[in-house]
């Protein structure tokens, strides 16, 4: 892992998000390069209301020198003794960022889908989701609840997502080769379909059903681990997929969720619903 994309956004920088970059550059021994783009959002509210003498251009002018500035002084301490190029550019966040990481052949690209605010949610979570559904490099998202991580975070269990696709067994070896590189255990989860049904009376199991889906999966987890060459405890729930997730990481005391990336929707899965696992995940996400 040679080059870490880092992108921020003043000055609302996600430091559980930073502090996890800077623990794998550190590992890895990897140069971080620090990203801010200056986008229309940028400029201030109502900037050129109310009389002010200012044109557009030197608008622009000031918002670019001030984000320079921010940039320049942006996570010294928490950076220090790390390779860091800083890089501001201007345009659309998603696309310079999808860019950057091209140009740069960046081998991670670490960035947060959370944020202060309604306004800012939806504005970072729209360029995130852009990012995942683009991006061909692996991405590390931080966590929900990423700022309790910030200064001790540490991957001693790592947690991979199997989803029985045919990309399984590629997830499985990498994120093996992931948990081997920090001496960490590893655990493999699946979520089946719901085994619930609904009748009179509310709803309840068919116990036929639960063990032919269950032990279906056992027996393909078990093929996969056999080409896999790994040995890992299997979680294997029903139901709610986010909310099993974060049960199973909980349960396995995981620091970091593996999940596949599975073209044509890239990180996000054809239909999307890798963005849920990404977003509603309590824990630090590596989409390979």
């Amino acid at each position: 892992m040679k080059k870490i994309l880092l992108p921020v956004d003043f000055p609302n920088i996600s430091m559980g998000l930073v502090h996890q970059a800077a623990f794998l550059a550190r590992h890895f021994h990897s140069e971080i390069i620090l990203l801010y783009v200056v986008s229309s959002q940028t400029y201030p509210a109502g900037a050129l209301e109310g009389g002010h003498e200012i044109t557009a251009r030197d608008l622009h002018a000031e918002v670019v020198k001030k984000a320079q500035k921010d940039l320049d002084e942006a996570l010294l301490p928490e950076l220090a003794g790390i390779d860091v190029r800083r890089l501001l550019l201007r345009g659309d966040p998603a696309r310079e960022i999808g860019q950057t990481a091209r140009d740069e052949e960046v081998d991670l690209i670490a960035m947060s889908t959370h944020g202060h605010g309604a306004l800012y949610r939806l504005l970072l979570g729209s360029v995130a989701a852009k990012v995942l559904h683009d991006s061909e490099c692996p991405v590390w998202t931080g966590g929900q609840t990423e700022e309790g991580l910030a200064r001790e975070f540490a991957i001693r269990n790592v947690l991979c997502a199997v989803d029985l696709s045919g990309h399984s067994r590629t997830t499985i070896s990498r994120a093996a080769q992931f948990a081997a590189e920090f001496g960490a255990r590893l655990a493999l989860v699946h979520v089946t379909a719901s085994v619930e049904t609904f009748g009179p009376g509310g709803s309840y199991v068919l116990p036929e059903w639960r063990d032919a889906i269950v032990g279906f999966a056992t027996k393909e987890i078990a093929r996969l681990q056999q080409e896999a060459g790994t040995n890992a405890d299997v979680i294997i729930e029903s139901g709610d997929v986010h909310k099993l997730l974060n049960h199973a990481a909980e349960q396995s005391k995981s620091d970091v969720l593996v999940v596949g990336h599975l073209p044509p929707g890239g990180h996000l899965g054809e239909n999307g619903s890798g963005y849920g696992i990404i977003r509603e995940s309590h824990i630090p996400v590596l989409s390979l």
